[in-house]
């Protein structure tokens, strides 16, 4: 499990492990990481946490956000980064150690823009195990080794939205990735996670939060069904389950 270990002045005065999928941080009570000091905005910060991966948005503060000493808006957090605010340091220490090259971060991202994504008819995606489009050229360098036929195990369902509004109107994506980004940033961001018992919608970025079915989200994530009508940024599009 992914946490923060907060700091000032050197000395180390707590490690917070990440438990929850949204995470506050600020002065007033109610935060879930609460520091008491007046550098720090009633609501500073936020944290999305999805499976391995966490989110980092400063929630508009007076006095802003540094993460290893740059000023933030949003940000994906690797392991090690260093996030300020005043003179409180809190460190990131990541599950799974971060790709160095961004390359993983650029797999995982599929923002809605004109012209990027496939029509239908050609988006069908190769007969390819999900963990291998994930990770590029990994699987090339495995071996193949005879082995006696095993039972046929059951396909795991893939989900995809075909955009129903805007400039990608009619146009679809498979969900073949653990998270896929969609929205405007700057304007409104959310995540769709593949897990092992279907897919999940988490608000990431934003002061307006994803509707589905004609109804806002909260912070937490929420189960995507069938045929399920989803808006984000103002573009419409519905979530469905291809077999």
């Amino acid at each position: 499990m992914a946490k923060l270990i907060l700091s000032m002045d050197g000395l180390v005065l707590k490690e917070i492990p990440l438990t929850k999928e949204r995470m506050t941080i600020g002065r007033k009570p109610h935060n879930d990481i609460q520091i008491d000091n007046l550098a720090i905005s009633g609501e500073h910060a936020a944290l999305v946490t999805i499976l391995n991966d966490s989110f980092l948005e400063d929630l508009n503060s007076t006095n802003g956000t540094l993460v290893n000493g740059q000023p933030i808006k949003k940000h994906f957090l690797q392991n090690g980064d260093v996030i300020e605010l005043g003179k409180y340091k809190l460190k990131y220490i990541g599950e799974l150690p971060a790709a160095k090259d961004g390359a993983a971060d650029f797999e995982k991202t599929m923002v809605l823009r004109p012209g990027a994504m496939r029509p239908p008819e050609l988006a069908a995606a190769p007969d390819v195990p999900a963990a291998a489009q994930s990770f590029g050229d990994t699987h090339a360098n495995m071996v193949a080794t005879p082995v006696s036929p095993a039972p046929a195990a059951a396909a795991p369902i893939l989900g995809a939205i075909q955009i129903l509004s805007g400039a990608n109107a009619g146009k679809e994506l498979e969900l073949v990735k653990t998270l896929t980004t969609l929205g405007k940033p700057g304007v409104q961001v959310a995540v769709i996670t593949r897990r092992p018992h279907g897919y999940f919608i988490t608000h990431v970025e934003g002061g307006q939060f994803p509707v589905v079915n004609g109804k806002t989200l909260d912070a937490q994530a929420h189960p995507l069904g069938d045929h399920d009508v989803i808006e984000i940024a103002g573009v419409k599009m519905e979530f469905f389950l291809k077999n």
